[in-house]
Parts: structure tokens; sequence; C-alpha cells
């Protein structure tokens, strides 16, 4: 059940992996979507399950041009008169027919306002022509869309470190990747650098470089072939503490939570921190370097 004391932000996926993402981050006045990779009658629909009406979205911002990411965009814009916010290069790196929706651009690191909402953008590795992540932040509050990401690097890590929430991209199972069916070059694209974090990716970053005060993980962006959420759930509960863990679907929305400005979880935190090493043991041999799956 959401946390139900002071309430800053509220958060959900819509949907989460290749067949669509779209991700909801706002306050009881109003949000914003990051990305909007599902129609706009799901997108309304999914926010109606959740007690909230898509006159609540007052903006969009797009992480990179990918087609789940944006198949539900123009429609979104047309019929809603929202503003979609992406960089220069991915605008202009859209369909020519696109390209016309009356979209604003951002730079990274400079923060754009909508309402009482702070969005700010910032690069990450993956195969599009500008990509981007997320900091969506009001009252000293935020939280992280880390998805569609290849690697760790600076700007993850810094940025992951603020969050009181994230959604975090955990998509293949390394085994489940190496021995499947996908073809040799496709499987290359995930794991090299500029695709997708693996589980065991993911989990480096959340024990090394969470806050303390990290109350909620949505992983997110799990591969229908390459993952199952049965083997993330049980890589992360064992550590998690006191962050409650979720798991975004692929066909449907989360809960809504409500995020506030300390850890709310009442889990008990007893052998967390030997649990901590030894996973830490699994990645002495490796350092991160995979990773785009579906």
């Amino acid at each position: 059940m959401p946390y139900l004391c002071h309430v800053s932000l509220l958060i959900a996926s819509l949907n989460s992996g290749s067949n669509g993402n779209c991700y909801y981050i706002g306050n009881k006045n109003e949000g914003v979507l990051i990305d909007a990779g599902i129609s706009c009658r799901e997108t309304e629909r999914r926010l109606k399950h959740l007690g909230l009406s898509i006159k609540m979205v007052k903006a969009i911002f797009i992480t990179h041009e990918h087609a789940d990411h944006i198949n539900g965009l123009p429609k979104l814009v047309k019929k809603h008169h929202l503003p979609a916010y992406m960089t220069r290069e991915t605008r202009s790196n859209l369909k020519s027919g696109w390209r016309e929706m009356g979209s604003f651009t951002f730079q990274a690191y400079e923060p754009v306002t909508i309402g009482s909402l702070t969005i700010t953008g910032f690069p990450k590795f993956h195969d599009a022509v500008d990509p981007h992540s997320f900091i969506v932040s009001q009252d000293n509050i935020n939280v992280g869309v880390f998805t569609d990401t290849g690697r760790f690097c600076d700007h993850l890590i810094k940025n992951f470190n603020r969050c009181h929430a994230a959604f975090l991209e955990a998509n293949y199972d390394e085994a489940m990747l190496e021995t499947g069916g996908y073809p040799q070059h496709l499987k290359d694209r995930i794991r090299k650098g500029f695709g997708h974090l693996s589980n065991k990716e993911a989990l480096q970053l959340f024990l090394s470089h969470r806050a303390p005060f990290m109350s909620h993980l949505i992983l997110s962006h799990l591969s229908a072939n390459n993952n199952k959420p049965e083997i993330v759930e049980e890589l992360f509960n064992s550590v998690a503490g006191e962050t409650e863990i979720i798991i975004a679907p692929r066909r449907k929305e989360t809960a809504l939570y409500h995020i506030s400005g300390s850890a709310k979880n009442k889990k008990s935190n007893m052998a967390v921190h030997a649990k901590h090493k030894i996973q830490l043991s699994l990645f002495e041999e490796a350092q991160p370097q995979s990773l785009l799956a579906s």
C-alpha cells in the first residue's frame, strides 16, 4: 500500500518495457509525464485508474526518440494541448511530421519549471542521438527516471544518490541473454555500453550509491525475453533494507506511490549490511560494461 503520511510527490509507472514507456510524477495539483510511449487513450485510462486526471498533466518530457518512448506523443500533444520538452538534437531526429508539434527544447542541467515542479535533464549512454535522464523535484524531494542507459557514468551516480525514489531499469538477466535466441549483434548492442543495464549492474548501483533516505525503487524496462520479474524481486528484496522494491509491469500501471522526505518502510533491516557485502562480491571481478534489450 502507498505510504499515506505527508505527501510531496506522487509517482507511478503507467507502462514500462519495449512495448511502451510512460512514467507519471506530480503532486496533488499538477504533474508531468516522462516519455509517452503508450497511446493517448491508454495514458488517459491508466491515469484514471490511479485517481488522476489527464488534466493534471502539464507537460511531457522525452528521454530520446525511440518509438517505445514517443508513440503516444503526437495525439497527447494535439488533444490536450500539452507542451513537449526534448533536446534540440532529439527533435531534429523525429519524423518530419512530428517536428511541427510545437515542442520546447531543454539543455542538460538547465532546470525547467512546471508549476511547483522542477525538471532537470542530464546526459546518459544509449544508442540514440541525444538521450537524457531526468530528476523531478519539489521541496527538496527528488525522483529520478533512469532507464535506457547503457553504463554507469558520473551523471547517473551523482543523480541517483540524490533520490528519495527512482525508476531504475533492470533490463536483462545476463545468463538469459547469453543463452537466449537473440542474434549476436543484438546481444552485443544490449550489453556493450549503449543499450541497457543488467539486473546485476542495477543492483550494484543500488548497493553502492543509493541515498539512505531512498524510500521507493521502481525497477523498470524489464525485457520480456531476457528477464523475469521473480528474478529481479529476489535479487533486490534480499538487500533492500527500508527501500520498497516495486517491479513496473509491461502492460499496466503500478500503484500510485506517495514520496515524502524520509524513508518510510517498517521492513526489518536485520542482516542488510552482511548481505550488502555478499552481493558486492559479485562485482569484484568485472566492472559494469554491459547493456538494449526488449
